[in-house]
């Protein structure tokens, strides 16, 4: 046995936050090997007192004691000097990113981002945005949701995320929630339950630091669960990341189904497009199958009616989430109904719209191509 085949092991092992090998992001300080097969590896850990450095071990040691002749393992933890975290940074990253720049409104970023939005609160934008990235995620997507509701934050509580976001000098490691969706609320940087009280400029900032400062990696889907109505946030992220669309949320109600109009409609005025409308709380179903329609009837294909009126393009209705009581208990607990009732009404349809979100391919607007005139 040689440090070479150790290292060859270790490249199983991937860094629970970033994802990609610990071979390739630096982190293997050194392997040693004892006469008598004991076996101590090395690890460069990107911060001290890393929350997830017991996963690594774990992980380092299931790769290499299945190794013949190995007796032991021994796992040793470091930490990365400045100039490693640098190296990291610009590995990550890429070379020559200007600071604050957003990946995901280069013309070359492939990520479908949709911004999340409603016209009114209380309408269930928040639990369709979480249960819709775990949906996502269980399609095989990569997934991240920003909790870009700065006031009104509960990503993460319905997510069951109770972590910490790691930081690696000025690049913030978004922790995960199920099925490896990654996601970042500014309710992890607050104590306790304290109200964040800022006017339009630090709420910018704010948007901006979680696109910009924050790791997500390779993302099929970003996910922007944005406060009610037309404000700031959506102004900001009409700006950020033109390329977003939005996925407007309301209800049958008419008087949901009003402000929904409006909120859709801000996409005139940013020129995004809408790429659809969800119905939520479209029904009750009894036990004996008959549908009560709680709040009206009609309101979401009103709603994709009118914008599509609006904004001259069709806008669809992706589909109407009936109302279960697991949908807001789910919330509640931190497992989101399409993970712990897979097979209930709300979950099929929050599946279906899950569906045909995926089935979009990933964006290829100002990707290049990498081809060169031919010569005459």
């Amino acid at each position: 046995m040689t440090p070479e085949q150790v290292r060859s092991a270790l490249d199983a092992v991937r860094d629970p936050e970033i994802r990609r090998p610990v071979t390739e992001l630096g982190m293997v300080k050194e392997v040693r090997i004892a006469p008598d097969g004991a076996v101590t590896v090395g690890i460069f850990l990107t911060v001290s007192g890393c929350p997830l450095k017991d996963t690594i071990t774990r992980d380092v040691t299931a790769a290499v004691a299945p190794l013949e002749g190995v007796t032991s393992v021994r796992v040793e933890m470091d930490v990365m000097s400045p100039e490693q975290r640098k190296d990291l940074q610009e590995l990550l990253r890429g070379p020559g990113r200007v600071e604050n720049e957003i990946p995901f409104a280069k013309p070359g970023s492939l990520t479908r981002v949709y911004a999340v939005a409603s016209g009114k609160g209380g309408v269930g934008k928040s639990s369709l945005t979480v249960n819709l990235a775990v949906a996502l995620a269980a399609r095989g997507r990569s997934v991240g949701v920003v909790d870009a509701d700065i006031y009104g934050h509960s990503v993460p509580r319905m997510l069951g995320v109770t972590a910490r976001p790691t930081q690696v000098d000025q690049m913030i490691m978004p922790p995960q929630g199920p099925n490896g969706v990654r996601v970042i609320s500014i309710g992890m940087f607050t104590p306790g339950n304290t109200a964040v009280v800022w006017r339009g400029p630090m709420l910018h900032r704010a948007l901006q630091q979680f696109l910009a400062d924050v790791y997500w990696g390779d993302l099929d889907v970003l996910l922007l669960d944005l406060p009610p109505g037309t404000g700031d946030i959506a102004i900001s992220v009409a700006q950020l990341v033109p390329s977003a669309e939005l996925l407007v949320v309301t209800t049958p109600q008419l008087a949901a189904q009003e402000v929904a109009e409006r909120a859709g409609s801000i996409a005139l005025q940013t020129h995004q497009q809408i790429v659809g409308v969800v119905e939520n709380m479209s029904w009750w179903e009894q036990p004996d199958g008959t549908r009560v329609d709680l709040f009206g009837s009609g309101g979401g294909a009103a709603v994709a009616e009118s914008l599509s009126t609006l904004t001259g393009a069709k806008v669809p209705l992706l589909g109407q989430v009936p109302i279960d009581q697991r949908l807001r208990e789910g919330g509640d607990t931190g497992v989101p109904i399409v993970t712990s009732a897979p097979d209930s009404p709300a979950a099929r349809a929050i599946g279906a719209i899950a569906d045909r979100l995926a089935g979009r391919q990933r964006g290829l607007a100002g990707l290049q191509l990498g081809l060169s005139p031919a010569g005459r």
